[in-house]
């Protein structure tokens, strides 16, 4: 029956108190479910913004039980039997609604569960005294751990090693005299560069030296040798006196010798450093004009030494006074008209060499008549024997 035909067949009867009354309650109660299911929707649109497609679906869904709500009303208005068939009709939807609900409630529980498990769990943020803590104790442990590892390579141990300032020495002696090895770590001769540099003082040619590191691995022996003073002359070899008082077991290669130089004529090794000590407290001027010294020991003074100077002049002077008498002659040399002697053996007084020479000569002759009349007394003394 459809609904115009039941409208028909309800205006031809006329309803009866209790049934105007059920038919009030009727409409009421289905008004209430419509506003509460809409509230529910609402409720659900808010909380999980569904999307377009589930409000058009709700909606058709509220429509259709309007639809059939306003169907059962009709009917329950048809006379005893449209009463009975309505409260089988309620009865039966009754149910229908409470399901509608139910799973209204089950699909925003649903939707509820899946927002709660897209929402991220917020992770508790980290004291900061905790990340100080972490980073002093992991930094020292990444650099030991890093430091170990290049320990541990051949890259620890590479060194280039240059050389300079070395003129009489060779680079291998250097490099030698400061016990530098090829396997030793980079980071222990940065750390010892100092004990390096005094072992290289070891030998007798340097008088200092230093090392000089440039990253990465890069070092530099700067050295600074003893200047050659003299030269000890023997027969044709020449070996340096260094300003050290050291005397070169080593002879120089006449190639190597310069134009001018000092002779020195002995080679005790104490007389030699007394040599140098004095010399080094004379000044430039007059230890350039010297040429040549030698030990001249008379029957008062045994280290009494014999200089030779360029210009032919001769100084006697005793090697533990050398220091203090020999500067004497700078003031003496202008009043010397005349190649001289200044003897400074006692005192200090000169002559000329030409006297020296006329009295060496003498000297010389006497001593040869002297050996000429002994000779004659042991011919004499043999004669008379031979007889």
């Amino acid at each position: 029956m459809s609904k115009d035909k039941k409208q028909e067949a309800n205006q031809g009867k006329e309803l009866s108190e209790w049934q105007k009354r059920n038919l009030e309650y009727l409409k009421k109660k289905a008004e209430e479910e419509a506003a509460l299911a809409e509230e529910k929707e609402k409720e659900r649109k808010l909380r999980m913004g569904e999307s377009s497609k589930k409000e058009e679906e709700t909606e058709e869904f509220s429509t259709e039980s309007d639809e059939e709500k306003e169907e059962i009303t009709s009917e329950k208005a048809d006379g005893q039997e449209g009463i009975a068939a309505e409260e089988s009709d309620k009865k039966t939807e009754e149910p229908t609604s409470e399901k509608s609900e139910e799973a209204v409630e089950e699909r925003a529980e649903d939707s509820k569960a899946k927002a709660k498990k897209k929402e991220k769990p917020v992770k508790p943020k980290i004291a900061r005294v905790h990340i100080l803590r972490a980073v002093t104790v992991m930094v020292p442990s990444v650099l030991v751990f890093v430091f170990s590892v290049y320990l541990l390579t051949p890259f620890a141990t590479i060194k280039n090693i240059e050389v300079k300032g070395n003129v009489q020495t060779k680079e291998e002696e250097i490099k030698e005299a400061s016990e530098i090895a090829d396997t030793d770590y980079t980071f222990a001769l940065l750390l010892n560069k100092e004990k390096h540099a005094d072992r290289i003082k070891s030998n007798h040619w340097i008088e200092s030296a230093k090392i000089d590191y440039q990253f990465p691995t890069n070092f530099t022996i700067e050295v600074k040798e003893f200047e050659i003073v003299a030269y000890y002359v023997t027969g044709e070899e020449h070996y340096p006196i260094l300003s050290s008082g050291v005397l070169d077991s080593t002879p120089m290669s006449l190639v190597n010798l310069p134009e001018t130089y000092l002779s020195v004529m002995f080679n005790d090794e104490q007389q030699i450093k007394d040599l140098v000590s004095g010399l080094s407290e004379i000044s430039s001027e007059i230890k350039q004009s010297i040429e040549k010294i030698e030990l001249a020991p008379s029957n008062v003074t045994a280290d009494l030494l014999k200089i030779t100077m360029k210009d032919t002049d001769e100084i006697l002077v005793p090697l533990s006074e050398l220091s203090k008498k020999l500067p004497y002659y700078g003031k003496i040399k202008p009043q010397l008209s005349e190649p001289s002697v200044v003897d400074m053996e006692a005192g200090i007084y000169s002559y000329s060499l030409a006297d020296k020479l006329l009295e060496e000569a003498e000297k010389k002759a006497k001593e040869q008549a002297k050996e000429a009349e002994k000779q004659k007394e042991k011919e004499s003394e043999e004669k008379p024997q031979e007889r």
